[in-house]
């Protein structure tokens, strides 16, 4: 009888609820949405070019094809701390997804416990221990124990896709993360080919500023020898020890560089300073491939901090519709069974020992939604601050991939002018070292013949190497070097 009146009482709650749910309704109005619609539109081609093959599509194994350089790469995507710190924060975005999933779906709670009451004598509850008999003969102990075993479900009923849109939303930022995963991977893989092209850059200018300390100390033994013949005077000889000294030193500068390089690429490997492997002989003839870069509208799927920005959009307009719930009723319903009694001996004995409970309950805010409002109006705001960095991600591959593409046609030309050059000055190298040492030609002239010369032979290797960074970064900019 007790548990009748109990459910009649929740019933009627629910009745109350709904009813005043219903009177209010008409009087309830969404706050405005601030809506922002429309992204803008990609261009057709780059610079006219319709052919839709893109590089982005092969894999860096097939992409690089020095072994070494190769073996860099994959050793940093094993080891690198930085990029393993994002693959944790791919799986905490994980196990954001599953909690949310749970949240929809009932809670059921199981457990026991066991108590002991008390009631004073001159209430109600100790005023009828004391007068009723639990059998005849025999009263309400003192103290009265109380041991229970049972279980509850409780469940927020889902009308309006709260719970399952704050799901999808967490699944979309989980994926979001994983596509900065991706984008962390090509950037790694960018890095270590850039400054695995530097290391060997600076190789080749070690090499040429050895042969040209060879050129000069070999020219100032001559100006010594005309010294003694009277030929020329002592600053001649100062201005050729001066040259070979700043050579000398400039020797040492560019061995640091290369060591810092070295090590610069152990870091990003995850690894501690070793030696690293590579033929900086092959450099000068090395070529960059042409690169096919297909069209804008393939940005949207290589590129990983598109897909990002995009999932990050759709993560909030769902978190739009979340906080749009927040002014719609709750449902909740709970339920609960078991077994209770005052003596263990007692506890399994059925119907008596038995407990139930059943309630629902439907709850809506009426007054004081400033709170919400204030959500919904902040989810908002974040959704048209997605859109722009949306659009800021598409704008920033197209300009980035058409700048790559321009700098290529200009590098080569540039490299191919270089080229002539350093032929030219070579060769007057050795017509000046001739003409002085007939007397046609002024030691300055044999000095800035040579020190061009090198000049020279350094920004074409900065060229080349400026050539090799342009085509990896082409690579990087369509979106190359994440896909397995």
């Amino acid at each position: 009888m007790m548990h009748k009146n109990r459910l009649s009482r929740y019933a009627g709650i629910v009745c109350i609820s709904s009813l005043v749910l219903t009177a209010c309704k008409s009087t309830f109005k969404l706050p405005t949405a601030i809506n922002k619609t429309g992204v803008i539109a990609s261009p057709q081609t780059y610079n006219n070019l319709t052919d839709t093959t893109n590089e982005a599509n092969i894999v860096w194994q097939k992409f690089f094809t020095d072994p070494n350089l190769n073996a860099l790469i994959d050793t940093a995507l094993r080891n690198n701390q930085e990029y393993n710190m994002v693959l944790q924060e791919v799986l905490v975005a994980k196990t954001e997804v599953q909690s949310r999933k749970g949240e929809y779906l009932p809670f059921l709670n199981v457990g026991t416990g066991v108590g002991a009451e008390k009631s004073a004598r001159y209430t109600r509850n100790g005023a009828v221990e004391a007068n009723v008999p639990i059998k005849p003969g025999q009263q309400f102990p003192g103290v009265l124990p109380d041991f229970l075993v049972g279980g509850n479900v409780s469940w927020e009923v889902d009308i309006w896709r709260k719970l399952r849109n704050a799901r999808d939303a967490a699944n979309q930022r989980y994926l979001s993360t994983d596509e900065g995963r991706k984008f962390m991977k090509t950037q790694l893989v960018s890095e270590i080919a850039n400054s695995y092209y530097e290391l060997m850059a600076l190789d080749n200018k070690l090499e040429i500023l050895k042969q040209n300390i060879e050129i000069q100390t070999n020219a100032l033994q001559i100006v010594k020898l005309q010294k003694t013949a009277g030929m020329v005077t002592e600053l001649a000889v100062r201005k050729f020890e001066a040259e070979v000294y700043k050579n000398q030193s400039s020797l040492y500068y560019i061995q640091q560089l290369i060591i810092q390089t070295e090590n610069k690429i152990n870091f990003l490997a995850g690894r501690y300073p070793q030696p690293i492997q590579r033929n900086s002989q092959s450099f000068t003839s090395l070529v960059p491939d042409s690169v096919s870069v297909g069209i804008p509208s393939q940005l949207l799927d290589n590129r990983p901090d598109i897909k990002q920005a995009e999932m990050q959009l759709i993560a909030a307009n769902l978190d739009i519709k979340v906080t749009k719930a927040n002014f719609y009723p709750t449902l909740m319903l709970s339920a609960g069974a078991g077994f209770q009694a005052f003596n263990p001996k007692y506890l399994l004995a059925t119907p008596e020992s038995i407990l139930m409970n059943l309630a629902g309950g439907l709850v809506a805010p009426l007054v004081n939604r400033n709170a919400i409002k204030a959500k919904y109006h902040a989810a908002n705001y974040k959704q048209v601050q997605a859109i722009y960095n949306y659009e800021r991600s598409i704008l920033n591959a197209y300009v980035e991939v058409v700048n790559r593409l321009s700098n290529s046609a200009n590098l080569k030309k540039s490299y191919d002018l270089k080229s002539l050059q350093v032929q030219a000055l070579t060769q007057s190298i050795t017509i000046s070292t001739s003409l002085f040492k007939s007397a046609q030609a002024d030691y300055m002239e044999v000095l800035m013949t040579q020190r061009d010369a090198v000049e020279s032979r350094f920004e074409l290797i900065e060229t080349k190497q400026l050539q090799l960074n342009n085509w990896v970064n082409i690579y990087k900019a369509l979106g190359g070097g994440w896909k397995q």
